[in-house]
């Protein structure tokens, strides 16, 4: 199975072309955009702290795990760290499995873990240039 893990400066570039996965009968990518508004408060962006390298090593495992789990050929992760604005990428992550729904499955349940888990952190930049509460992100 092949993983990576990449934590980027600021917002991620636009989808890059398709992933390639050996065997994969499913590849499936989910990217988080920025939303206008954060907590029912109208943003310009969010601030992301990251720790590292705890974060990046916490990113590989949790997505060893869930390779082990769902039988995934590989997953591809990536988050920003620093100042994204609204309607830009901040996180993506790609999944190649045999099947769909193993796939979705990991998707969704990494997703969770992530912002359970990992220490990432993202403060709202709100419009009024005030800084809101932290979050996990």
């Amino acid at each position: 199975m092949n993983s990576q893990v990449h934590i980027i400066e600021g917002p991620l570039a636009p989808s890059p072309a398709p992933w390639e996965v050996e065997g994969a009968g499913a590849v499936i990518c989910f990217e988080g955009v920025v939303r206008p508004t954060e907590a029912g408060c109208r943003i310009l962006a969010l601030d992301y702290e990251v720790y590292e390298p705890m974060a990046s090593e916490m990113l590989r495992a949790l997505a060893d795990e869930l390779a082990g789990r769902f039988a995934l050929l590989g997953v591809c992760v990536e988050h920003s760290r620093g100042r994204v604005a609204v309607g830009q990428r901040s996180f993506r992550l790609r999944v190649g499995s045999r099947h769909r729904l193993e796939g979705l499955s990991a998707l969704a349940e990494f997703i969770d873990r992530m912002k359970q888990d990992v220490p990432i952190w993202k403060s709202a930049v709100l419009a009024d240039q005030t800084t809101g509460a932290d979050e996990r992100g």
